[in-house]
């Protein structure tokens, strides 16, 4: 029995916020090779954007697969790249900070992976509820685990943007991996903690459900904004449909920055 092939349709939305003055945030939809990835760049001044986009650049060669295992190898291997990149851009200047959050949605016929490092998150959308594939690498997420804090203390805690992984900052890249089968009509949303700081898992799953990628993103980044986007936010949205479907299917993306 073949293994059923899906159709995308994504929609992407990127905002510096209303406090800061770059947008550190990158994104890559290439719905041909069946990669979505969202990246949050740090550092010092301009350093963010060099880590994320840098990250963009390598992803966007990734190409088409000839099976999920091949996809997820072509998607380490560009990923490793990056990162060397990123060191050797850090040892070029005395040592500074720079390294960025990756997280990732591949997709290839009816399986996806979920690739992450980092506070960025993935969820999945299937028939009305939200549940989140990634866990956050942070060090409020393992307080959260060890019971230190609940997770509504963790959302105001001090330290609660101290991520413990990320891309460009060990010498070795390390991102955890969850798999999957995809089902018609999932919904994988995928965005930088600028989203999350201000909305809801609630908040998520209500303006994903019932609208297509394009209408959900334009009303998330807008909840943003309106409670003060003290961040940058990234918002992609993967809707997934059965070939046999009679569902229109286009891929669209926004313009990397307004």
């Amino acid at each position: 029995m073949s293994e059923p092939s899906f159709r995308y349709e994504s929609w992407a939305v990127t905002h510096q916020g209303k406090v800061r003055e770059l947008n550190e945030d990158s994104y890559l939809v290439e719905p041909a090779a069946g990669l979505w990835l969202v990246a949050d760049g740090m550092g010092g001044y301009e350093a963010g954007e060099v880590a994320s986009s840098g990250i963009v650049a390598h992803l966007s060669t990734i190409g088409k697969s000839s099976s999920a295992s091949d996809q997820h190898a072509r998607f380490i291997d560009r990923l490793t790249h990056a990162n060397a990149e990123l060191q050797a851009y850090s040892a070029a200047r005395d040592g500074v900070t720079i390294g960025s959050t990756v997280a990732a949605l591949l997709a290839f016929k009816g399986q996806y992976r979920c690739l992450w490092a980092g506070d960025s998150r993935v969820y999945l959308l299937r028939r009305g509820r939200l549940r989140q594939l990634s866990r956050d690498h942070s060090e409020a997420q393992e307080m959260v685990e060890t019971g230190l804090l609940s997770e509504e203390e963790a959302r105001t805690w001090h330290r609660r943007n101290v991520i413990t992984r990320a891309v460009g900052i060990e010498p070795e890249v390390t991102v955890e991996v969850v798999y999957g089968t995809i089902e018609h009509g999932d919904s994988y949303i995928l965005c930088s903690d600028g989203l999350t700081a201000h909305a809801s898992d609630e908040d998520i799953g209500a303006a994903a459900a019932g609208r297509r990628p394009r209408d959900a993103c334009e009303r998330l980044l807008e909840l943003t904004l309106s409670r003060g986007a003290t961040d940058n936010v990234t918002i992609i949205i993967v809707q997934c449909w059965n070939d046999d479907s009679t569902v229109p299917v286009s891929t669209m993306k926004r313009p990397a920055d307004r």
